[in-house]
């Protein structure tokens, strides 16, 4: 019950993120809103407040902002409508709901970073036969404080560090035992690992495990700020780098994509862990449903963005029929792409059982 709790203020969060941003952008535009939901269905809540209505819905899975004059079926030519307001005021209103998630979790990664995040020492948990560490005589407990004169502090550093080394490097390593430290040669072996997009690639091993000795690393204000924006950068540019394998073949769409029961299933690990892991479970998600929106897929912000620009270029809107058919065609998508992530996650969750019961 904990979980799901967790998992629904997560979905809500970004749900009410995205919207508002859109609620924001029409209100500054002059667009009236009429109607701000969280969730679809039949209404639990609602509260009309000037011209909008507030309301929750029973489905949790969604909400929606509904604009005045939102389409040609409604509009009435009036200076409020959504439709009255030039191309860049209706682009500014569509782009500020994946902005806001773009921004929420930027915000988020930037007090992870602030206020502190978990991470493991440099102190040697685990040796590997066969790679240079056991070789060079290192033992479990040594904990090492620099690699090559360069000072590390956490395990993240010192793979960083390593894993950037090939076979014709040999690391000189700072040890500390027994509150003695000393230097030693370590040579480093080479092997490939697949990467977030299933890449092959290779990196340097010294043939170590992690102590279980964890640490809380903080960051200063605007050095929080700076690496933010670097991880920002970073999940930006790996997902996008992912959608395109996917497009191309070569990473697999099943393996890469989930859905709300994956979430589910994601936020309850992450509530084990601990705030900070909850924290950054919604500032990937947040920024993963900004880029997710801002697809040219019919329905998405995307898809009514590039009809922006298609009407920009015709110098006149869509037709009504082509709106149907545009909307008909994109609730068809948005319900298989569903379909389809949900069988995912039951498949990934509870394959094996499914499997067995039916053997």
């Amino acid at each position: 019950m904990i979980t799901l709790l967790i998992f629904l203020a997560v979905l809500s969060l970004l749900i009410v993120v995205h919207e508002f941003g859109h609620f924001l952008a029409a209100r500054l535009t002059g667009v009236r809103v009429e109607k701000f939901s969280l969730g679809f269905g039949t209404n639990l809540l609602k509260k009309k407040k000037g011209h909008t209505e507030y309301s929750i819905s029973a489905i949790p899975l969604g909400g929606y902002v509904k604009l005045a004059g939102d389409n040609l079926e409604e509009y009435k030519g009036k200076p409020y409508e959504y439709l009255s307001k030039p191309i860049s005021k209706r682009f500014y209103i569509i782009f500020c709901g994946p902005l806001l998630n773009y921004v929420l979790g930027f915000l988020f990664f930037w007090l992870i970073f602030f206020v502190g995040y978990p991470s493991f020492t440099t102190k040697v948990g685990g040796l590997l036969d066969g790679y240079g560490a056991k070789k060079a005589g290192l033992q479990i407990g040594d904990k090492i404080t620099a690699i090559d004169g360069q000072k590390v502090a956490f395990w993240e550093e010192l793979q960083k560090v390593i894993q950037e080394k090939n076979e014709s490097n040999n690391v000189n390593l700072t040890i500390l035992r027994d509150s003695k430290e000393f230097n030693v040669s370590v040579a480093i072996r080479e092997t490939k690992l697949d990467d977030q997009l299933g890449s092959k690639r290779k990196v340097g091993l010294l043939g170590i495990t992690p102590f279980d000795e964890i640490v809380k690393v903080r960051h200063g204000f605007f050095e929080s700020f700076v690496l933010s924006l670097e991880k920002t950068w970073f999940l930006t540019e790996m997902t996008y780098k992912g959608l395109w394998r996917m497009v191309t073949g070569k990473l697999s769409v099943r393996d890469s994509v989930t859905g709300p029961l994956g979430i589910f299933d994601i936020t309850s690990k992450a509530a084990k862990v601990g705030l900070i892991a909850i924290l950054q479970l919604v500032a990937v998600l947040s920024i993963s449903l900004g880029i997710f929106n801002l697809l040219p897929l019919p329905v998405l912000d995307g898809g009514h963005i590039f009809l922006l620009g298609i009407e920009k270029i015709r110098g006149k809107y869509l037709g009504v029929k082509a709106e149907r058919v545009l909307s008909q065609t994109g609730f068809v998508l948005i319900i298989s792409l569903a379909l389809f992530v949900t069988y995912n996650d039951i498949m990934r969750m509870f394959g094996e059982k499914i499997v067995k019961f039916f053997k």
